[in-house]
């Protein structure tokens, strides 16, 4: 009988989740390096103004691709030979409704944000988040699809090695630093990294065909994943906006959102379990939940345990953020302690999210988001109003805690209806899903 070691070496579940693990670790300290970098040169009121317009594009995102990387992962998990027919369809509709959202952010930008935000700001943050990004991502899916984890992960780290170079080239222009023009350094970085995802794609997995060769059937159903990702992210990232909107002192936002990359770096393995599990999701709950809840149920003790490890973490290394950045980050600390349960938290939703996708049940999924995010917003008014971030945090915490308990209860309650439920988007012609493969 292999030894536990063995059989995790011979998992392909466990080799993808390396390969994100290490591929997002490395891609998080150049992140944390070109972070630093930044933080250091705009001070607070700059990377507030910044945080501000990067989180009104990451609120748009979702809708920029309209979910359809998520439809191309669903098809190709459980046929592979469907591969050439959602890339292109995938990349046409990416495309267009990217630069649609272009022009959403921007209107939005001046209903939203301080007009102390330069709306040529707000236009370059959306043009690369909304657009070049968003198909970088798809790349990603793309390989994801296929379970081939090693380019997920490597695709990124581009993007954010000439992100960091590009920092360094614009803390040595001489002149004034502001973040407007930072703007204009970002959208021509994810610009080059993105040609580059494209280029490598469809060398290794085919050329897209420019086509819109989906069904109604493909647009709704990405529409569901796009609308579940867009409330995630509205309960992720409103607060920053709304920070940004309702606290005149704009370092507030940038106190803020260094706690929350704080969060980003401890995710790592969490999120890397998530991805490289993705697929077997959506073929195991081609028969049902139940057979979905199993491979959550699998992932979820190892995923809890380190979120707890990570919150510990995060109590203990608060004080030294304020050394790392600089003037006006004094009280970052405080904000990463006050955070410091979400690893938990994260933990426990992503299993039971995935399981209720990969069932068949998005649209349920999504509408239990969507809930909670107007929960998010209706409290972030009074909370942000009189304690500025602090009122923030005490707002992420409520949310993704209900949020918890809400996807395991419905979870639950699914399960236990019968052996096999009937999905909301089940297609019969699929083939049965082998067993999970741990």
């Amino acid at each position: 009988m292999p030894l536990p070691w063995q059989r995790l070496r011979q998992s392909l579940l466990a080799r993808n989740a390396a390969w994100l693990t290490i591929g997002q670790g490395g891609l998080k300290v150049l992140q944390a390096t070109y972070f630093v970098v930044i933080a250091r040169t705009l001070g607070a009121g700059g990377l507030g103004a910044f945080a501000a317009a990067t989180a009104l594009s990451q609120l748009i995102a979702p809708m920029a691709g309209l979910g359809a990387g998520n439809v191309l992962i669903q098809h190709v998990a459980r046929r592979r030979e469907a591969f050439d027919h959602y890339w292109g369809g995938a990349l046409t509709l990416t495309l267009v409704a990217g630069a649609c959202s272009v022009g959403a952010a921007a209107l939005a930008g001046r209903a939203l944000l301080p007009a102390t935000i330069a709306t040529s700001l707000v236009i370059c943050v959306a043009t690369s988040d909304l657009v070049f990004a968003t198909v970088l991502f798809l790349c990603g899916q793309a390989y994801q699809a296929q379970e081939k984890m090693a380019r997920t992960a490597q695709l990124p780290i581009v993007t954010t090695f000439l992100r960091l170079l590009a920092a360094f080239t614009f803390v040595a222009t001489p002149g004034a630093h502001t973040a407007a023009l930072w703007g204009y350094y970002y959208v021509v970085c994810t610009a080059l990294s993105t040609a580059t995802a494209l280029w490598l794609t469809s060398r290794e997995l085919g050329r897209p065909v420019i086509r819109f060769n989906y069904t109604t059937k493909d647009v709704r159903d990405g529409f569901y994943f796009a609308a579940g990702i867009s409330a995630q992210n509205i309960y992720n990232d409103i607060d920053k906006v709304m920070l940004g909107r309702l606290v005149p002192d704009l370092s507030a936002t940038g106190i803020y959102t260094a706690a929350y990359r704080v969060i980003d770096v401890l995710l790592v393995p969490i999120r890397s379990i998530g991805q490289a599990a993705y697929p077997k999701f959506f073929k195991h709950g081609a028969r049902g939940v139940r057979s979905s809840v199993k491979v959550a149920q699998q992932l979820l003790p190892p995923a809890v345990g380190y979120g707890a490890l990570a919150g510990i973490l995060m109590f203990l290394v608060a004080p030294i953020l304020p050394h790392l950045l600089g003037h006006g980050f004094d009280q970052a600390a405080g904000a990463v302690r006050w955070l410091s349960p979400l690893p938990v938290l994260k933990s426990v939703q992503f299993a039971a999210a995935d399981a209720l996708t990969g069932a068949g049940f998005q649209a349920t999924r999504t509408a239990l988001q969507v809930i909670v995010a107007g929960i998010n917003i209706g409290i972030n008014f009074p909370l942000i109003t009189h304690y500025s971030w602090r009122g923030a945090a005490w707002s992420s915490l409520i949310c993704d805690g209900l949020l918890s308990v809400a996807l395991w209860g419905l979870v639950f309650y699914l399960r236990s209806r019968s052996v096999e439920i009937a999905p909301e988007e089940h297609t019969p012609d699929e083939p049965t899903p082998a067993t999970v493969s741990t």
